[in-house]
């Protein structure tokens, strides 16, 4: 979602710390997902599937939320392919349940935002910057290396995939 840099921008501004830099924004649909040494034919099959099967969407960022540490931006726009995703796979919790069992699909802005004085600069740097318009055409599936996240490959929406 390159139209959501600047909000990782204006965090970054305000303390680099919170933003994982080489990381863009982006609305991860499951995380954490099957591991790299897990993942079979069988998996990246229903990620195409499942992408091909939702059209592109036009997004309308506007709402910011924050939970201990956290600072992000929801995408209800997304939250029927997220939701998708999460019952295609019903074995993995999202967030290792630290959002709840069915957290809001959502962009996320700052992390290890604990002093409340930064995450509420955070906030309101972001806010300032809301509502954002954008536009979800593709899921691309990484995976965690030892050089890092890698992309594996990237398919897009409401196009099947190959024969």
């Amino acid at each position: 979602m390159p139209d959501a840099a600047p909000l990782l921008d204006a965090a970054w501004r305000i303390d680099p710390a919170l933003v994982r830099r080489g990381v863009p924004a982006h609305v991860s649909l499951l995380y954490p997902f099957v591991p790299e040494s897990a993942l079979t034919d069988q998996d990246e099959k229903g990620v195409r599937s499942l992408a091909a099967s939702f059209p592109a969407a036009e997004l309308l960022l506007e709402e910011v939320v924050t939970a201990s540490g956290f600072v992000a931006v929801t995408v209800p726009g997304l939250q029927t392919i997220v939701d998708a995703f999460r019952a295609q796979w019903p074995g993995l919790r999202p967030y290792k349940g630290r959002f709840g069992a069915q957290p809001a699909a959502h962009v996320t802005v700052a992390m290890g935002a604990d002093n409340p004085t930064a995450a509420a600069h955070v906030r309101a740097a972001i806010g300032g910057l809301l509502p954002l318009r954008t536009r979800a055409a593709a899921v691309q599936l990484v995976v965690l290396t030892e050089e890092g996240w890698q992309p594996r490959f990237t398919v897009s929406l409401g196009i099947p995939d190959g024969p």
